[in-house]
């Protein structure tokens, strides 16, 4: 079938713009929904998928994983541009990835259900990878491509409904679907906002016949687009999106290492009580907010005294993220301290950060707009969101770096293979050897069941165990963890197997740590051995609520780990402690030290900032120029 190519001639909206706003609005729920819950999955519920055969995904491996997806989202943008405007058109490509996100949708809410839960959540992450960020820069421009020149002066409201719709799907999302996963578990948080994309994909479908069909341009088009004065403007703009890309590396952590921290904290907020996942959606009601105050307020007031250029707009937003991440370093050092700071401290930071969004954000990209010759601007913003990824790989890198890797286990995978076949549900003991591998008292023990680990032995386990009912006895009475100097104090006269002192070091208000710089003596090492220890709160009597008529008895999680025999909390009062031993498998950087890191780095950029923005000199390549 033919559709036309060129807009309607028209001074009304075009008749297949509702078709795309409405198609925006659904695949925004789908993404942010997925995304705003996915942390908390990979670190809380993965394991749980295929039974209880695993054990919990660690927060800097999660932390990863998520800015290694957020990479791969920014990443495939330039295939989408590519494959839209040499090859298929936009519309062919926004309908064939549209079917890839949700064949991704589908992936991960078929998890436990078909074969390895974390081969699904990779597959499914990938396709959405390849499916969202694909169509993210055809969107936009097929908008733009819907009006010629009678109609063109409804291009700013279209935009602002556009935009309106991104924010609102986005907000209704990571409030909806994080309480989903709570409630009802991933199958249900990652197949609602599937279906919604499903649905998007449809709409859009269905305007087909009404919309302008801008054919591609062929191979034509990257030949006239890198020329001389077109590279020249990417290696001027490079500088540029170095220093945006390190304001995305703190920026998108609010999906990452704000959620964990969030974990930690009272979440009671205006009467209500927020999940971790849900208080990102903050930052679409602050954009919406923040952009009218800034134009018609703060700008024009500035003005008075200075010109506000887009680099010094820019320049401002790199201070405000230091300053917002400088706070969650604050909240940070109260949580590792053992407290429970109100999550109001967050908002506060969460409002720092989306000012800072919108200085930067917005502002680069009109900036790259500006600096781009007309025949590349699609590409310089191709190359902007490639700039993001960068800063989501640092995180990605940061992550990677900081865990330290368990001898025992990796022994334990070189050794697994030389078990007898016949061993089936008995316990069964193998024993490995430590660092020195002629002390037989340095051994590692794993005791092997058919369906999991027992939990490890390590050298000096009775010592560990009388240094971690040491540090519950003062719980138990204080009602808290000790804090790390009182914790040492109370571990001075305990030694560990090699004869040296141990350390003590509170993660948060529910867990601790005591350990040992193992075999070879050195701290945070693969052979560090230790116990972290875990307090479950108490499981409260359930209120009557109106909230009951809509959701079940227990949240899927405590239901799982019932169902499991993995749980560990009691009904009705009191606490229980757990401990776990562990032999390397920690983190080099942790706690407020993480977070003192990133503000640290995002205090040097600002500062690097302010001489590079004195010499640039900018050239506007403007359309009617």
């Amino acid at each position: 079938m033919q559709y036309r190519t060129k807009p309607e001639e028209t001074e009304k909206m075009p008749d297949g713009i509702p078709h795309i706003i409405g198609n925006e609005a659904a695949e925004r729920f789908s993404f942010y929904g997925m995304k705003a819950i996915l942390a908390v999955f990979l670190s809380q519920y993965l394991f749980l998928m295929d039974g209880a055969s695993g054990k919990p995904m660690d927060e800097a491996r999660a932390t990863g994983l998520v800015h290694l997806f957020n990479a791969a989202f920014y990443i495939t943008p330039i295939i989408g541009a590519i494959l839209a405007d040499v090859f298929f058109g936009k519309y062919k490509v926004i309908i064939g990835l549209s079917l890839v996100y949700c064949a991704g949708h589908a992936a991960l809410a078929m998890m436990g259900h078909f074969g390895h839960s974390e081969k699904w959540m990779i597959a499914g992450l990938v396709m959405i990878a390849l499916g969202a960020g694909g169509i993210k820069p055809c969107v936009s421009a097929h908008v733009g491509d819907q009006f010629g020149a009678l109609n063109s002066r409804l291009l700013p409201r279209i935009f602002n409904w556009f935009y309106f719709s991104i924010n609102l799907g986005a907000f209704a999302s990571m409030l909806l679907t994080p309480w989903l996963l709570e409630w009802y578990g991933p199958h249900w948080a990652f197949g609602v906002p599937g279906v919604l994309m499903a649905i998007a994909t449809f709409v859009f479908w269905l305007g087909r016949k009404r919309f302008a069909h801008v054919p591609p341009g062929g191979m034509g088009f990257l030949t006239e687009a890198f020329d001389r004065e077109g590279v020249f403007a990417m290696l001027k703009l490079l500088p540029v999106y170095l220093f945006v890309a390190m304001f995305w590396a703190l920026f998108d952590q609010t999906g990452s290492t704000w959620i964990f921290q969030s974990q930690d904290m009272d979440r009671n907020f205006l009467g209500f009580q927020w999940l971790p996942s849900q208080i990102q959606s903050l930052n679409s009601v602050f954009v919406l907010t923040f952009i009218p105050i800034f134009s018609l307020i703060i700008y024009p007031w500035v003005e008075k005294f200075f010109p506000l250029s887009p680099l010094r707009k820019m320049g401002a937003g790199f201070v405000l993220m230091a300053a917002a991440f400088v706070l969650v370093s604050l909240i940070q050092v109260e949580i590792d301290a053992g407290g429970r700071p109100n999550i109001a401290w967050q908002i506060g930071a969460f409002a720092l950060l989306t000012a800072a969004e919108i200085l930067v954000s917005i502002v680069a990209l009109e900036f790259a707009y500006t600096q781009a010759p007309r025949k590349m601007k699609s590409f310089i913003m191709c190359f902007y969101l490639g700039a993001v990824a960068v800063g989501n790989i640092f995180v990605w890198g940061v992550n990677q770096y900081i865990q330290i890797p368990s001898a025992a286990e990796e022994q334990l995978a070189e050794h697994i293979g030389s078990l007898p076949e016949d061993w089936q549900g008995d316990p069964r003991t193998i024993v490995l050897p430590g660092y020195n591998k002629s002390d037989v008292e340095g051994a590692y023990i794993y005791r092997l069941g058919k369906d999991a680990k027992v939990p490890l032995e390590v050298p000096g386990q009775k010592i560990l165990d009388r240094a971690a009912q040491t540090i519950i006895s003062h719980a138990e009475k204080s009602g808290r963890f000790p804090a790390e100097k009182t914790g040492t104090e109370l571990l001075s006269g305990i030694r560990d197997h090699w004869g040296r002192p141990l350390r003590y070091l509170t993660l948060n208000s529910s867990t601790a740590r005591v350990w040992s710089a193992g075999g070879d003596g050195k701290w945070n090492t693969k052979w560090d051995v230790g116990i972290i220890i875990s307090k479950a709160e108490a499981v409260p009597k359930k209120k009557a609520s109106w909230l009951d008529r809509f959701r079940p008895e227990e949240p899927w999680l405590a239901a799982r780990k019932r169902e499991l025999g993995l749980s560990a909390t009691r009904d009705g009062g009191g606490e229980t402690y757990s401990q776990t031993t562990f032999a390397g498998g920690q983190v080099r950087l942790q706690g407020a030290a993480y977070f003192w890191f990133f503000s640290s780095l995002m205090g040097v950029t600002a500062i690097l900032f302010i001489p590079f923005a004195m010499f640039y000199r900018p050239k506007n390549y403007l359309q009617d120029s």
